[in-house]
Formats: C-alpha cells, structure tokens, sequence
C-alpha cells in the first residue's frame, strides 16, 4: 500500500454509502418539486412561479408571496392544476414501485407489474362497464371495477401458478402471459360489442390519461399507493436477500413462498390503484427502477424509495408534455411514455445480451 492511499474503514464506507443515499433521495425530492410548480403554472392559462407557491403558502396560512392575479387563476391551480399533477406523481410513484418489487421478486430487471395480469383485467373490467352502461357506483363505476378486475387477474393468474403449495417464478410469468392473452382477447371483444363511443372512450382509457383528475380521486389513490410503498420498503431488506437465491435465502430464515406472495399483492395493490383512475400506462414500472439501479446500486432499501419519487418526477413531466406538446390538446399520456419506454426497452434488451452473452 502506497503512502497516499487511504484505507476504506467500515465507517467511512457506511458514511459514503449514506451520503450517496441522502444526495440521491434529496436530488430526486428537489427535481420532484420543481416539476410540479413547473407543471402546475403551465398549460392554456399560464401562472407565474411564484404566483403558484404563493398560492400554495396562502392555501396554509402563510402569506409570503404574491397569488394568482388572473381571475380563473386559484380555481384554475385548485380544481383543475394540483389534483392532476398530485395525481401524476401519486400514479408514478406506485406504477415504479411495483416494478422495482417485480424486478426484485423475479430477479430480472426485464419484468414490470404487467407481468401479472394487472393492467390487462383492469382493462377488460373498465371496457365491460363502459359497454354494458353499469352505474351501479355512479361515476365511481369504472375506476371500481378496474380495480376490483385489476385484483381478480393477478389472484388468478398467482392460483393458476402454484402447483404443490409452492409458486415457481418461470410458470407465474408463463401464466401470466397467457392470461395476458386472454385478457387481450377479451377487450377486443368488448370493442366489438361497443358501439363508436365505447369504442373511443375504452381506446382512451387503453391510452391512459390523467385528464378529469379530481381531488376525490386522489383521495382514494393516496391511501392505497402511500400504504403499497410502505409495505414495498418494508419488504426491501428480504428482496436483498432473495437476490442472493432461494435456497441461500432460506438458509438465513426467509420464506421465500410468502415473500413472493406479499410482494405480488402489493405490486396488484399498487398498480391497480393507479390504473384504475389513469388507464393503461406503460413502461413506467420498467424504466424508473432500472435508471435507478444503474446509478445507485441493487439494494432495495434504497432502490424502492428512490424509484418511487423517479416515478413521480417521470409521470409528472411526461403529463405535463401531454398538456403542452400540442396546442389545445390532451395527448394521452400512456403513449408518451411507451415513446419513451420503447426506445429504452431496446437498449435494455441489446445490453443484457451483451453483457450475459445471451438468454438462459
């Protein structure tokens, strides 16, 4: 050893390794709350800056700084503005959980929460509703059934895997393929029964939109995503040792048949909740949690929180294209991220084979 090297003690790498935590977690909150100002002040009725914070310290009693001067301005930012943009980061944030969970459990940063069937039964119960006319709930009806349809998939497609009370990682994928494909089926089906209204209305929902955000929605979505991430953090020191193998896991006290269970409900919990008032949004669960591992490492004590607000800065700026990249339009935002997603998917794909060398 050199006179100028200086030995990495075990304290000095915990002191690095929680630097690098808070330096990402708070860079990542920074860039989270730049965007919803940036987002909430943008769109056909411009707001300044800081007539949005303004707004925001009045709304809790602190008159520090101007608020709206446009008349629409506060009923604009309030009903309109902060419900969809809080909605935005909410969704994002359970949709890049539940892929980082996914990721986890199945040991492969390929897989995201539509793997088991989520999205799709979420699909198909939001297009029935749409084409058989339900209210039973009112305008609840949908979101409700895509919730519920959401639930019943990934139940399904968990039982239909488990074959002498143990669950095999390779059949839950394959099954969840399958009930993909009938899933598919099914909502072709319904588009057929619909007449053109239907049919546009279940092509939007397919889409995803964060258009019609209210604040009722996300009091019903916050809840449930904020319980998912904490149940998701919670699970984070098992998904490491489960990286290390089943067996090897076992031997340290895991129960690896209920961790992958637990873990599958809270990614159904997580991505229901946000496609049930969203729609379809793809790609989010996969590319958030793999940006993330590439720059802060495997570990899911750290992983699952950081994708979380990645997520949420994600969805935020991609609604908040969605909103501005054509004039006097509503792009749906679910596109937009498979724009995105897509590309990516590729380079994901040519790196893993380059680095394994090919699939096993």
């Amino acid at each position: 050893m050199s006179a100028t090297t200086v030995p990495v003690t075990p304290v000095r790498a915990t002191l690095r390794g929680v630097v690098a935590r808070v330096g990402l977690l708070g860079g990542l909150t920074v860039a989270l709350a730049v965007i919803l100002v940036l987002s909430a002040g943008t769109g056909q009725l411009d707001i300044p800056r800081d007539e949005v914070l303004g707004s925001l310290l009045h709304k809790i009693g602190l008159d520090l700084g101007p608020v709206p001067s446009h008349p629409q301005g506060e009923n604009t930012l309030w009903q309109v503005r902060f419900p969809r943009v809080v909605m935005a980061a909410i969704a994002g944030a359970a949709l890049a959980t539940a892929g980082a969970l996914m990721q986890g459990v199945f040991g492969n940063p390929l897989a995201e929460p539509g793997v088991v069937g989520v999205s799709s039964g979420a699909a198909v119960a939001a297009a029935a509703v749409i084409v058989f006319g339900w209210t039973f709930a009112g305008s609840w009806t949908v979101a409700l059934c895509a919730f519920l349809g959401g639930l019943l998939t990934t139940t399904l497609v968990y039982l239909m895997s488990r074959d002498g009370g143990r669950t095999e990682v390779v059949t839950l994928v394959l099954t969840g393929i399958a009930l993909n494909a009938m899933t598919s089926a099914g909502l072709a089906f319904m588009m057929f029964l619909g007449d053109t209204q239907a049919r546009e209305e279940i092509v939007f929902w397919q889409l995803g939109s964060l258009n019609g955000s209210r604040w009722e929605y996300v009091g019903v979505v916050a809840p449930l995503a904020l319980v998912g991430i904490v149940a998701a953090m919670l699970l984070a020191p098992k998904l490491d040792l489960l990286a290390l193998g089943d067996r090897a896991a076992r031997h340290v006290g895991v129960d690896v048949e209920r961790l992958r269970i637990g873990t599958i409900v809270v990614v159904a919990v997580l991505t229901a909740a946000a496609v049930s008032f969203c729609g379809i949004i793809a790609f989010v669960g996969l590319v958030v949690p793999h940006l993330i591992r590439l720059i802060a490492g495997p570990g899911h004590r750290l992983l699952v929180p950081a994708s979380a607000l990645g997520g949420a800065v994600l969805l935020v700026a991609a609604d908040l294209w969605a909103r501005t990249a054509v004039e006097y339009a509503d792009l749906p935002i679910g596109m937009l991220t498979s724009l995105i997603g897509g590309p990516f998917f590729f380079w994901l794909l040519r790196r893993a084979r380059r680095t394994a060398g090919g699939w096993a």
